[in-house]
This record gives C-alpha cells, sequence and structure tokens, in this order.
C-alpha cells in the first residue's frame, strides 16, 4: 500500500460516506456532477444521456463478482480502449488492482446491510509521484437504460464502469479520455515506469537477432509483474479499420501472455525448432480476433497437445483474447508501449534499483541565468539554460534507467491546450568534482539522449562508465513552461541533486579566506610512452590533478604504458598565481611512483585547443624532461559562470 495518499479536491471518504449513513441519502459529488460538464469538454458534442446508478440498472449490483479478471468489461462508445486495454492488464495483477481499488470488500454493496450502502466509492491513481485518492458517486451516464461507456460482460458488475469514471474525474471529463495510450493509464495504475518501442524502426519484424531479444525482454517484464500493450499506427488508413488479418488499426491491444510453446516429439522432424515463441493479446472490445496463423481455430492448434492447449487457456471462442508467433506479432504490430514495475525493495530474490525522484519545471525567464526552458541540444545558445541534476556512477560500469514525465494535459483540453509537450533529455559525463551548474559545453563528454516524444513519458535504459553525469531535461522548443518528474534507478546510490548555484556563494567566511577569482576547466586524454614499471613492460598508472590546495585523482588504468584517462576536472581558484600540476603515478601495493607531471599556467589567454606536453621530474616548468607525453585540454576563465 502508498505510505502517502494525497486526496483529490480534498474530499475524504470516511467522512462523507459517514454523512450520508447518517442522513439516510446517497452521495452526488458535487466535484463531478451527473451532467453534461462531466461528460464533455466542448458544448459541440452532446446527447441524451440519463444518470443512472447500479441499482436502478440490475436488481443485485456488486463492485465485483467472482473476482476481478481481463475478460470483466469491454469499451463501450467513448475512444479510450488505451484505458481499457490498461484495465485488462491490470486484472492480471490481484497485489496492484487491490492498491487501485483500496478495501474493495468495504465498498461492496452488502444486501444484509442496505443502511450502509452510501452510493460513494474511492480509487487511487499514482499522479505525478504520489498518490491520490479519488471519491466518486454511483451515478453513471446510461442510453435506453444501457452503460454508454466501460461496461462489464456481467450485467450486475460495475467496477469497471466505477473506475472509469474516477479516471474521468481526475481528467476533467469523460470526453478528455477520448484517444490516449495504454502506458498512461498503467503508469497511473501502478507508479511504473513507462518505455515505448517503434516495431517498424527497430526492424523488429526483419532482424531475427533484435526480435529474439526483445521476446526475452518482454518476457522477463511480464514475469515480474509488468506490463505490455500494443497497437497498429494508422497513416494512411481510417482509424479502426480491419486489417485482412482480423487486426484493427489504431487501437490498443493488451498482452496478457508471453510463452515458449513446447512441441511434441513427433513434431521436431516438421518444425525447425523445438518451441515456438508465442504472444497472447486481447481486443478490449471483446470480439475481432487475429484471423492468422495460431488464430483460435487455426490447423496449427491441432499439431499442439491437449494437455499443453489447456495450460496455455485456450478457448475457440470469439473473446476477443487471441495468440499468435512473435514473429507474426513484430510484422504486423507498429508499436509496443512497455510499464516495468520497477523492484526497488530490499526484501526480494530479483535484482533491485536504487530510486531516486525529483520534481522540476521548465519556467521561461528573461535573464539566461534564470531561464530554465532552453529547448533540446539542437538549440546551442539556450540548451544549458534548463534545469540540471547531477549524478554519479559509482561502480566501473552501471546500468542505468531514466524516466522523464510531463503533467497529464488532459484536464487542460477545456483550454485548448491538451496535447501533450514534445520532450526529452540528455546525459553529459562532467568533471568528476563539479558541484554547479554548466554554462558551456567545453570539455564534456554527450554520452546518451533520450528519444523525443509527444507521449507523456520518455525512457532511456544504458550502461554508464564510473564518474559524474549531468542530466539535462528538455522540450524540444525552447520557452515552453511545463511541469515534470525525472525519475532515476542504479545498482547504488547515485545521489541525484539538482544544480541550482551558478557559481560558489559568497559568504562572511570569503571575506576572511577569500573568494574565487577563476574558474579552470582540465581533460586529461591520455599518455604515452610512460617509463615501463614490471618486468612485463606494464604499469597501472593514473593521474593527480592539484591546483590551489586541491586536487583530484584519476581511476587506475591497469598494465598499460599509453593509458586513455578521458578524466575531467574543475578548479575554482582563489590564487590565479599559483599553477595547476598534472602529476603520472604509478600504482604500487607497498608505494605508487611518480612518472613525471605537466606544470601549468591555466590563464585565461592560454590556448584552449587540446594539446600533448613532454613530462618532466619534479620542480617548475623548467625541470628535467622524463620518459612519455600527456594529452591535456585546459580552459580558464575570469567569469566563474562562463564555464
Amino acid at each position: 500500500m502508498p505510505s502517502s495518499v494525497q486526496l483529490f479536491r480534498a474530499q475524504r471518504y470516511h467522512e462523507l460516506k459517514g454523512q450520508c449513513i447518517q442522513q439516510g441519502r446517497l452521495f452526488e459529488d458535487p466535484e463531478f456532477p451527473a451532467s453534461d460538464e462531466s461528460l464533455y469538454y466542448d458544448s459541440a458534442t452532446r446527447g441524451e444521456v440519463q444518470w443512472k446508478r447500479p441499482k436502478d440498472l440490475c436488481e443485485d449490483p456488486h463492485l465485483l463478482v467472482d473476482g476481478m479478471s481481463s475478460h470483466d468489461f469491454h469499451q463501450g462508445k467513448l475512444g479510450n480502449c488505451w484505458f481499457v486495454a490498461a484495465c485488462s492488464c491490470l486484472a492480471l495483477r490481484r497485489s496492484l488492482w487491490h492498491q487501485v481499488i483500496p478495501d474493495c470488500k468495504e465498498q461492496e454493496w452488502d444486501p444484509k446491510n442496505p443502511g450502509k450502502y452510501a452510493g460513494i466509492f474511492r480509487f487511487r491513481f499514482w499522479r505525478f509521484g504520489e498518490w491520490a485518492e479519488v471519491v466518486v458517486d454511483d451515478l453513471l451516464p446510461t442510453q435506453k437504460g444501457e452503460l454508454i461507456y466501460c461496461r462489464s460482460n456481467v450485467r450486475n458488475e460495475f467496477w469497471s464502469a466505477l473506475l472509469e469514471k474516477a479516471y474521468a474525474k481526475l481528467a476533467g471529463s469523460y470526453q478528455a479520455l477520448d484517444g490516449g495510450c495504454a502506458a498512461e493509464a498503467l503508469v497511473d495504475f501502478t507508479g511504473a515506469v513507462a518505455e515505448s518501442i517503434n516495431l517498424a524502426e527497430g526492424k523488429y519484424g526483419e532482424v531475427i537477432s533484435e526480435q529474439m531479444k526483445l521476446f526475452e525482454d518482454l518476457m522477463k517484464v511480464h514475469k515480474r509483474g509488468g506490463f505490455i500493450s500494443c497497437s497498429i499506427s494508422s497513416p494512411g488508413r481510417p482509424s479502426e479499420a480491419e486489417t485482412e488479418l482480423g487486426l484493427i488499426v489504431g487501437h490498443a491491444y493488451s498482452v496478457t501472455a508471453i510463452r515458449k510453446l513446447r512441441l511434441g516429439e513427433r513434431l521436431v522432424l516438421s518444425f525447425k525448432a523445438e518451441k515456438l515463441f508465442m504472444i497472447r493479446l486481447r481486443n478490449p472490445w471483446g470480439k475481432k480476433e487475429w484471423h492468422g496463423a495460431w488464430s483460435d481455430s487455426s490447423e496449427e492448434w491441432k499439431k499442439v497437445s491437449d494437455s499443453e492447449r489447456k495450460n496455455l487457456g485456450l478457448t475457440v471462442k470469439n473473446d476477443g483474447e487471441f495468440w499468435m508467433t512473435f514473429e507474426d506479432w513484430c510484422k504486423n504490430f507498429t508499436d509496443v508501449d512497455i510499464c516495468r514495475t520497477v523492484n526497488t525493495s530490499c526484501f526480494s530474490l530479483h535484482k533491485t534499483w536504487e530510486k531516486e525522484m525529483m520534481c522540476g519545471a521548465w519556467a521561461k525567464h528573461p535573464e539566461p541565468l534564470l531561464n530554465r526552458s532552453g529547448g533540446c541540444f539542437d538549440n546551442r545558445e539556450t540548451f544549458l539554460q534548463n534545469p540540471q541534476y547531477i549524478f554519479d556512477v559509482k561502480k566501473a560500469k552501471d546500468k542505468v534507467l531514466v524516466s522523464l514525465e510531463q503533467e497529464d494535459r488532459r484536464k487542460y483540453k477545456k483550454e485548448g491546450r491538451g496535447d501533450n509537450i514534445t520532450i526529452g533529455f540528455e546525459i553529459l559525463k562532467v568533471e568528476d568534482n563539479r558541484r554547479y551548474r554548466l554554462h558551456k559545453l567545453t570539455v564534456q563528454e554527450r554520452v546518451a539522449t533520450s528519444p523525443y516524444s509527444n507521449t507523456r513519458s520518455v525512457f532511456l535504459s544504458r550502461t554508464l562508465q564510473q564518474g559524474r553525469y549531468v542530466l539535462v531535461p528538455t522540450t524540444y522548443i525552447p520557452g515552453v513552461p511545463a511541469k515534470f518528474i525525472l525519475r532515476l534507478y542504479t545498482d547504488v546510490p547515485s545521489k541525484l541533486r539538482e544544480l541550482k548555484a551558478d557559481r560558489p556563494k559568497m559568504t562572511c567566511w570569503s571575506l576572511l579566506c577569500g573568494y574565487p577569482r577563476r574558474v579552470t576547466q582540465i581533460k586529461v586524454h591520455s599518455a604515452e610512452g610512460l617509463q615501463k614499471q614490471d618486468r612485463s613492460g606494464g604499469a597501472d598508472p593514473y593521474v593527480l590533478i592539484k591546483c590551489d590546495n586541491q586536487s583530484r585523482r584519476s581511476p587506475v588504468q591497469h598494465d598499460t604504458t599509453s593509458p586513455v584517462f578521458n578524466t575531467q576536472v574543475i578548479f575554482y581558484r582563489k590564487d590565479i598565481d599559483s599553477p595547476v600540476t598534472i602529476q603520472v603515478w604509478n600504482s604500487n601495493l607497498l608505494s605508487d611512483q611518480f612518472l613525471g607531471q605537466a606544470v601549468l599556467a591555466a590563464s585565461p589567454g592560454d590556448p584552449r585547443e587540446q594539446q600533448t606536453l613532454r613530462l618532466r621530474g619534479r620542480g617548475g616548468r623548467g625541470a628535467a624532461e622524463v620518459p612519455g607525453h600527456i594529452t591535456v585540454k585546459v580552459l580558464s576563465s575570469d567569469d566563474l559562470a562562463e564555464l
């Protein structure tokens, strides 16, 4: 259960229910009334609708009848197949739907105590980093005595219709749910991390090796409690058109199973492989199925044993659920939404992740140092005028998961600005000791770029080398204000935090101890020709960079006399006459050996290009030469907010 829950519109379920029971009346929600304003956000869309309670539609209403199943419901007239597909996925995970429908037994109709029923229900959704509890009444939109939107297969079951009403309340109206992405609803149900994959662009239908990698990844996601939905994009084809093989264009399907199907021994000779890679889907309409190979009544199933068919739950009826091979799935569908339930529990047999989450905003300001809406990397002049977040990779290599999510904009549809903004992010490898905002890209490396998309969230998985990184979330176009949340998952704690200051803070101590007058960036790229230190002719070198009583050390590069360091540091210098010293050392069990150094004035007027310097012995710049060269790039400025 969520540790803390926010009350949407400050409505307290138990308090409202108690008042209704005490007064002997059924709840009517003033925040989402049974009127056109709750149905529509524009005046052009209207219809004859009667609002009725479940007791007016059947004799024995229930929230749930025999539990919850992915076959429980149908879509209705609203174009929210994406929401219904997400409900199908939710129904497969008891622990998760108990989170969305808290205390479902307490909320259930009790025919023995009708006086305890107050016509009020509550649901919980993960909204923008926290759980929100939404209260609704049980007045549902109908026409001719039938529910017009999401409804159950069982006439007296109402959980799906009431859940849809609560979700519509969050969005501002039922009409605001028309058109969307299943991943959005799944994130709202679970707090999962959403990822979108374009099967056509990734050529998963053509490249078998990529197809198998995707199959294994999706099977792992499904086994670990994640969710998957898919659709067929419709350029040049009308939405909801039917393909020759029975699939619906522009329509969200939920994935309900992913399996490797074992074939009988007698079939090994007639099939190239002993296993078939299979996927099971469900159409939210509860009908209209795949007609190709391995469809419900196809000849292929005759080659599979009865026990295996029973194990797969194969049913030969038009219920909207069907199997197909993974290869056919990759060739016929174009878009996949994956929701990963990232495991952060300390008490788990599976891999666990360290999670960091930050809330932020893109905000316009005419002053460049205060502007936080600079647009994507293509906007070189303003890109770094975005929010910046710093984190550390402590291991030699670590897999990092990043999710950037913008605020749900459906509630703004009435104002004509309900479309998602195109968003994405960049990851930059920066100086190992950076503590202030970046102002110019010089020695930093651009190591990862997320997809840029007008979906509610974007996701990236990447393996990063040890070091310090700055993550820059952006809108695609500069000057677009919006709120976002950023989630970062790593194997060990990353200390994610926002960079807010542009330069060191001036304090009363600065008057006594001095304030920096110059900023210097150093990148030590590599060394070559170092003196051999062991019998095999190698060395274990590292660099030590010193400046103004500060020093930074690089990781050791093993068994080489030509190491590549790629070490970056930044110094805010009080004594500008004190030089920068870059020393090369050999790591040794007993005592490290000095291999040479380069001494630099690091003044603003010095060359800013990469340069190769001869190593010298101890002493100043006139010390004797020793074997080896070092390649560095050094930049300095007396404007502390330039670099």
